[in-house]
């Protein structure tokens, strides 16, 4: 190829990157530095259990931080996961310990509403079964209800509670029903969840069984209005990880793979 013909090339696919739609750069992003491959993680900390999803977010040219935005071009990116994946991980706006009216700590909240894990020597945790759900009041007697103003409440039930040692767990003055021990308000949750998923979508990338990835996927932009409905109908549901040593609530809000592939618009 001669000089101008050089030129020309080089020009012609210039205009085509920048006329190419947000959708499909980050497909070409996929095609070019991910798909085919194997996450590497051997230089990474083999502690941490997001290392995979931090070689895909380099792979794709998304910057590690903290911010609620979308993570590329106004599509918020998801990992390949075994059977879940996570809308994102939002604390309640207010937790019953932090009420100067009841005067008791996290670990005392722990004690009162968790379970210890004689996996981990007994470590208290908000996680697993205490875990409140929709529709249905555990054994633990905690729910999560929906208010006529789409807050979301976690409530604790004393007649429902089956635990045996309730009397000598629970003090009197929290021996009551319909006592909520965590408040999700609307306002905060849609900020959150519009921000990151109802701009342009979202999109995830999936492996094959041998590992290795081998599409992407992508899926409509979700108002809090639909989320909500998830919510409701228990598709979405709380995924709490809150233990004793770690003041990290991990209120994660999660959804089978199963319920995310109903939500699936393309494939490439």
């Amino acid at each position: 190829m001669n000089e101008a013909a050089e030129k020309i090339d080089f020009f012609t696919h210039r205009i085509g990157a920048l006329d190419m739609g947000d959708k499909e750069k980050i497909i070409a992003l996929f095609n070019k530095n991910v798909k085919g491959k194997r996450a590497d993680t051997s230089r990474m900390n083999v502690d941490h259990d997001g290392k995979g999803g931090h070689w895909l977010e380099r792979m794709m040219g998304v910057k590690a931080n903290a911010s609620n935005s979308p993570d590329l071009y106004g599509y918020e990116m998801k990992n390949h996961t075994g059977s879940k994946t996570t809308f994102g991980d939002w604390s309640a706006d207010s937790y019953i310990y932090k009420d100067k009216d009841y005067n008791f700590t996290r670990d005392n909240f722990l004690a009162f509403f968790g379970q210890p894990n004689k996996k981990k020597g007994g470590r208290l945790s908000w996680s697993g079964k205490p875990a409140p759900v929709i529709k249905k009041i555990n054994q633990f007697g905690q729910i999560l209800l929906i208010d006529q103003n789409s807050n979301i409440l976690a409530q604790y039930n004393f007649s429902k509670d089956q635990r045996k040692e309730k009397f000598s767990i629970i003090p009197a003055n929290l021996q009551i029903d319909n006592l909520t021990i965590a408040l999700w308000k609307k306002e905060s949750l849609k900020k959150k969840l519009e921000k990151k998923f109802n701009q342009k979508g979202w999109f995830k990338c999936i492996k094959n069984k041998e590992g290795l990835y081998e599409s992407i996927v992508f899926g409509d932009p979700i108002s809090f209005e639909t989320w909500i409905k998830f919510v409701k109908s228990g598709d979405v549901f709380f995924d709490s990880g809150m233990y004793q040593g770690n003041k990290r609530p991990y209120s994660q809000w999660r959804a089978n793979n199963s319920f995310w592939d109903k939500l699936i618009t393309s494939r490439y």
